[in-house]
């Protein structure tokens, strides 16, 4: 999970990063990594190389890192930056799983 934080910090465009599923919870060994980023509207993933590029590609995020990642810019959060992350905390079920906002402070 370091690695795909560090990746998406790099790109210094990441407005909110929430960990969820198996990871925040009490399970001893997580199987998976799941990530939903907000990013700045002007961030242009196509820009990106290597495995920064991986990254904001789902399947190829899953195949090399392992992580299901989900990501979308500030300007198409529908509702509101505060609106879309409740509902990331919705399961299919209706029920609510926890999530962890990382935050750093930029220099």
């Amino acid at each position: 999970m370091q690695r795909v934080f560090e990746l998406a910090w790099a790109t210094g465009q990441v407005a909110r990063f929430l960990v969820f599923g198996s990871f925040v919870t009490a399970k001893a060994d997580p199987n998976d990594i799941d990530v939903f980023m907000l990013m700045e509207d002007t961030f242009d993933y196509e820009r990106l190389v290597g495995e920064s590029r991986l990254l904001f590609e789902h399947a190829p995020a899953q195949a090399h890192f392992g992580a299901n990642v989900f990501w979308l810019r500030r300007l198409a959060a529908l509702g509101g930056e505060v609106s879309t992350v409740e509902q990331w905390q919705v399961t299919r079920d209706g029920w609510r799983r926890g999530i962890v906002q990382i935050i750093l402070e930029r220099a």
